[in-house]
């Protein structure tokens, strides 16, 4: 029996794929259980999870029509535990032993021929605290999806917050289906328009060579700075968080002897189209913003005013259009232009964006696993070809958890990014009322 089919934009993923760029995003979530912890009780526990959410067991198969294209299908000799890793660290040897460790495993790639995701438990942290890295190919799902597949391995969580199944859909009459795909048709060409309208010279202070190798940084930014910053002077809390970042980038640049004044950095925003009846475990439901970072303001307050009249632009055309909706202009295409044509398209990102900067949803609820208190949740974007960082932003309870990801030959002074990042949360906070 056939399976369900990849998207076109789900095999674009995949055909990004190279061992310098793996396009698998990732997340470390940290626990602190009430006693000591038991890994071997653990993992098992993870692996009959596991077992129970569908696209675990799930590899790529690739279908003979149409040309291309790709099908889900179960892995028949798909194990759970295969996925699953123990690894205790040691403060002995790394200052920061956690992120040394997460490190090496964000940037090894996943097995194409497997089912897409890899799960480590990290233990001997310290307080006594654990940690789970979970990977997930981004063909798999976006970051709303993953959080929907990730929920299946906590304790169980409110009705309002699990992944809700998908809703019924009347059927088109033929009429409905031409002028659907008629619509369909003349919004890919405008969003074409728009791309080759925004496409630049690729000369970025952000550009890397290609490296396998990757350094992860955690950065947190409490809510109540953030509310207060809010009050002060006005805009949505993606708003001031994107400010921070673009202080964070300026000040980063200029510690690498970089000129950031008279510049800015175009982030890629990815936004989900997901319809809130849909299926919340489904493929990638993706399309995106374009929006100019002001690094070469050095007024923290000016920074913010300007990015809020850039996402207010954004908002206004919608995620439907512009250059930035791309992902959608990506889906439409057929899955074998992908195949022929996936490695180029990565390579000319640089074109179109300098960085991705993306906001993956958590709940505000409080979320456990087996019965340990689930304290901080990083989340991780895959890196562009070519491109020296990434950033990914949860918001969970009463902090904004920043994952910052780069490149470990262009730029392997993560610490740096992580200290700019609190030194401008830091400015923008005293320039509060």
């Amino acid at each position: 029996m056939a399976g369900i089919p990849l998207s076109a934009l789900d095999v674009a993923f995949l055909c990004l794929e190279s061992e310098t760029a793996p396009m698998h995003m990732g997340a470390v979530v940290t626990f602190r259980p009430r006693g000591d912890v038991d890994p071997r009780q653990l993992t098992r526990l993870l692996a009959e999870r596991a077992a129970r959410i569908p696209k675990l067991r799930q590899r790529v198969k690739a279908a003979l029509f149409p040309p291309g294209s790709a099908n889900w299908s179960e892995d028949p000799d798909f194990l759970a535990a295969n996925h699953i890793h123990h690894h205790r660290v040691s403060g002995l040897y790394e200052p920061d032993p956690l992120s040394a460790y997460a490190s090496r495993w964000i940037a090894r790639p996943l097995n194409t021929r497997k089912p897409l995701w890899d799960l480590h438990l990290v233990t001997g942290l310290p307080g006594g605290e654990f940690a789970l890295l979970l990977k997930l190919h981004h063909a798999l799902t976006d970051g709303a999806g993953a959080y929907a597949i990730a929920a299946g391995l906590l304790d169980d969580v409110t009705a309002a917050e699990r992944p809700k199944a998908a809703a019924g859909t009347s059927p088109r009459s033929p009429v409905d289906a031409v002028k659907d795909t008629w619509n369909q048709a003349g919004e890919a060409a405008g969003i074409a328009s728009s791309v080759v309208r925004a496409a630049r010279t690729p000369v970025s202070p952000l550009s890397a060579p290609a490296s396998a190798e990757r350094k992860l940084g955690f950065a947190r930014v409490g809510m109540a700075d953030i509310r207060r910053i809010r009050r002060s002077h006005g805009g949505t809390t993606n708003d001031v968080i994107l400010a921070v970042l673009a202080g964070a980038l300026r000040g980063w640049m200029v510690n690498r002897g970089q000129r950031a004044d008279g510049r800015t950095l175009r982030a890629l925003i990815p936004v989900s189209v997901r319809g809130r009846a849909k299926e919340q475990l489904g493929g990638n439901k993706l399309s995106g913003y374009l929006c100019d970072l002001p690094v070469g303001t050095e007024d923290p307050v000016e920074r913010l005013r300007q990015v809020r009249q850039e996402m207010n632009r954004n908002k206004a055309a919608g995620p439907g259009r512009g250059a930035g909706a791309f992902p959608l202009l990506a889906d439409r295409l057929p899955s074998v232009l992908h195949r022929l044509g996936g490695k180029a398209t990565g390579l000319a990102a640089p074109l179109l964006f300098d960085l991705v900067v993306t906001t993956v949803p958590v709940p505000g609820a409080r979320l456990s696993l087996d019965g340990a208190r689930l304290t901080s949740v990083f989340p991780f974007v895959p890196l562009a070809p070519r491109q020296a960082v990434g950033i990914a932003v949860a918001v969970h309870r009463d902090s904004v958890h920043i994952g910052l990801q780069v490149n470990g030959e262009a730029a392997g002074d993560i610490g740096s990014l992580h200290d700019a990042v609190l030194k401008s949360a830091a400015e923008l906070y005293s320039a509060a009322d």
